[in-house]
């Protein structure tokens, strides 16, 4: 069609060119439509600020808003004035090229001189692309900034804000704005409620998220696949597979076609309960249903067989999905390194992780510390150690987890010096233990009495704003009694207790052991009696 247009004589005219070039663009063959505006430069056929307009959407689309500049040149050489279209476009060039505080600067320059009026499509991209960089804040003053204005907010622009609200663990917020946009006559749409959905459940607020679902339905909202799967991936996520399933139904109920990541979200919601006959029926019915199984899918799988230890069948389901055509990525890899080292394979495992890094796939943060624990519990503590001095990534060599694992391992192999070393090592670079660091500190350093430095840390903890958990405070108690030193251990018992915490299993049996030996009027003696009664 393009040849024959190019020959016919006499030449086409510009609006059929213009049309052939937005079908172009619409298929998203940008550079296409850049030649073939070029050819039409070339037949002598004049431009218009449309085709411009086209041209410079295009190489902004190609990360090329440069090129978009220049030919903003060109529309003022020709005399012509710029379309609100073309600023609107060049400010989404900008965003998507990640330079958002350059088309803010633009927005505010075009408001400034009044060179044209925003309408929502503008306004839009600009908080599109303030929310893009986490600057929610700004996004929520220039919709405030539309309501006040003449221009003001559609669903689109308050879905957006809401969006990013929820993205940025701001739930209560985005509920509040979602509930004045619709105080003020703006009917919410199916994104706005997914949203919503979305960030409910990300709280662990599915009855929440589930009762929304039926509002948007009571204002003839209908929800679509996409909103179903935010309710079944949340369920699942919970152990809730069963409501999960309830969800399926009544996605089906109402016409809707679960796709791969409905049963991807229903083969893991069941992995992480252990039901791995179940998450195998719920293959078999999807591939009976012709949808393929994505990685994604095989690697709920693959975790699920690894954490019952029933490695054969995950090596074998490994093999089988190469075979397939499927790309093994780094969950995959990492899944497989947890149950090879986890069943006691270590040397299987390192030379997994061998021919992982040969064909590239470079390990994260979450495979170095499968990578460290799984030595460290097969006997390989100065393997683990190696490993880690041998990372070049600031991010890893700036982990606190890989730090945990190694200074808890030096711990257990009699190791104290070394853990205490690790840890100065750590805080040294400025970072932050968390509450598993100190309370394996604290371990060590009640091991080898050293109750002062033992107190000191448990004070710098909470001055640090990291509060003991129940793990801290039974560590130290059994340690504390280990070494007789009751009334020490008295007083952070009731401190405990006070902070609603209870004794594990093995401080109970501590402290049982004692009561013989302390006498009628003890503190230790009274708070063992009450946690008896």
């Amino acid at each position: 069609m393009l040849d024959e247009m190019l020959l016919r004589q006499p030449p086409p005219s510009i609006s059929q060119f213009t049309q052939l070039v937005s079908v172009i663009v619409k298929e998203k063959q940008y550079s296409t439509a850049l030649i073939l505006s070029d050819q039409m430069k070339l037949m002598g056929i004049p431009a218009n600020i449309y085709t411009i307009n086209i041209s410079i959407n295009c190489h902004c689309r190609l990360n090329q808003v440069a090129y978009g500049f220049a030919l903003l040149a060109t529309i003022y050489k020709q005399g012509h004035p710029p379309s609100l279209a073309t600023y609107t476009t060049l400010i989404h060039g900008l965003v998507l090229a990640d330079r958002v505080f350059e088309a803010v600067e633009l927005f505010k320059k075009l408001l400034r001189e009044k060179v044209c009026e925003p309408n929502q499509v503008m306004y839009g991209t600009v908080i599109n692309g303030l929310c893009k960089v986490g600057h929610t804040s700004k996004a929520l003053e220039l919709l405030r900034f539309m309501e006040s204005g003449s221009c003001k907010p559609g669903v689109e622009q308050y879905s957006v804000v809401i969006d990013s609200l929820c993205k940025d663990k701001m739930v209560d917020h985005a509920l509040e704005l979602f509930a004045k946009m619709t105080e003020k006559g703006v009917l919410a749409d199916v994104i706005t409620y997914s949203s919503l959905i979305h960030g409910l459940c990300n709280f662990g607020r599915e009855t929440e998220a589930a009762k929304m679902l039926r509002d948007m339905e009571e204002e003839g909202v209908s929800p679509s696949v996409d909103t179903f799967n935010i309710l079944v991936n949340a369920f699942c996520k919970q152990g809730s597979v069963k409501d999960a399933e309830l969800a399926v139904q009544a996605m089906v109920r109402r016409g809707l076609h679960p796709d791969v990541i409905t049963y991807s979200a229903l083969i893991d919601g069941y992995c992480l309960r252990g039901e791995i006959d179940d998450a195998e029926k719920v293959l078999d019915g999807m591939v009976k249903r012709d949808i393929v199984p994505n990685i994604i899918t095989y690697n709920s799988l693959i975790n699920g067989y690894c954490k019952k230890k029933r490695i054969h069948k995950a090596w074998r389901l490994f093999q089988e999905i190469q075979d397939k055509g499927l790309i093994p990525d780094v969950v995959t890899y990492s899944s497989m390194l947890q149950g090879l080292y986890g069943s006691g394979n270590p040397a299987a495992a390192r030379e997994l992780f061998n021919e992982m890094q040969a064909k590239g796939l470079a390990p994260n943060i979450c495979t170095y510390r499968i990578l460290l624990h799984g030595m460290c519990k097969n006997s390989q503590s100065p393997d683990a150690l190696a490993l880690f001095r041998s990372l070049e990534s600031k991010e890893l060599m700036e982990d606190v987890g890989l730090y945990n694992i190694l200074i808890d391992d030096c711990s257990k192999c009699g190791k104290p010096n070394e853990a205490m070393d690790l840890f100065d090592e750590l805080c040294l670079k400025g970072l932050k233990p968390n509450v598993r660091t100190y309370t394996v500190m604290i371990s060590v350093y009640c091991e080898e009495g050293l109750l002062g430095k033992c107190k000191e840390l448990l004070r710098k903890m909470e001055e640090n704003g990291c509060l003991p958990n129940s793990m801290t405070y039974n560590v130290l108690v059994r340690e504390l009694l280990k070494k007789n030193e009751c009334q020490e251990a008295e007083i952070y018992l009731e401190e405990m207790i006070n902070r609603g915490f209870m004794p594990d299993h093995a401080t109970f049996k501590n402290l049982l052991v004692r009561i013989p030996n302390v006498g009628k009027d003890s503190r230790l003696r009274t708070i063992i009696l009450k946690l008896t009664s």
